[in-house]
């Protein structure tokens, strides 16, 4: 098995917004956020803890179940020739919105990454007000003090702050995801009923514990 912790940070906005913390030069910001269209650009972040590997992803688009789920896969293609001789990937994540076991958009296109790789998806959530035990959020508390005091007025700007911060004396693989994600994608009731069948969802944690085997697995059974 394989550890990865995963989780999406909060929409950052892009422009001379003063977003506190300390500056060796002078810094000077906007007073307040206007309202109106802003651009921002919104982190997810995938965490190997017993390997200290780190994948950032951005978009400037909304943070959606298929983005999730595209960066996952662009992860693993770059990691598992590394990794040959696991079976299951364990994922540590909060239950959220777009990446809840409920969510049935981001339970199809796990799915499909498990019968894509042939590799099993142990989807382990934590309750709520526990998130402070997945590992990545650490990473983004060494994020923000990397760029904080610094006016984020570009996406270059952002990027190059991930890229040049460490975590644990491990620098992140930084990317930028330009596809413009659609939201609300879901399935009918039906397509997720025929779907149900694949998750060996554990009794009494249903919500929490979801476990996914290739098709191809099951075939051989």
């Amino acid at each position: 098995m394989l550890r990865i912790s995963l989780d999406a940070k909060a929409a950052i906005k892009i422009g001379d917004f003063s977003r506190g913390g300390l500056n060796r030069v002078v810094v000077k910001g906007l007073d307040h956020d206007f309202q109106g269209k802003t651009a921002k650009a919104t982190p997810l972040g995938i965490y190997l803890p017993q390997h200290g590997e780190l994948y950032l992803y951005f978009t400037a688009s909304k943070m959606t179940s298929d983005f999730i789920v595209d960066c996952f896969s662009d992860f693993w293609t770059q990691a598992r020739e590394r990794f040959p001789d696991v079976k299951t990937l364990v994922i540590n994540q909060d239950n959220g919105p777009e990446n809840s076991s409920r969510r049935t958009q981001f339970m199809n296109r796990i799915t499909h990454f498990v019968d894509q790789f042939e590799i099993a998806v142990q989807l382990a959530y934590y309750p709520p007000y526990h998130s402070k035990y997945n590992p990545i959020e650490r990473v983004w508390g060494f994020l923000e003090q990397r760029w904080n005091g610094s006016l984020l007025d570009s996406l270059d700007t952002i990027l190059n702050f991930a890229s040049s911060f460490s975590f644990k004396g491990v620098k992140p693989v930084v990317q930028f995801a330009s596809r413009i994600y659609q939201t609300g994608v879901t399935l009918t009731k039906q397509q997720m009923a025929s779907l149900e069948h694949r998750f060996q969802r554990l009794e009494g944690l249903e919500k929490w514990f979801v476990l996914i085997t290739p098709l191809s697995a099951t075939k051989n059974v």
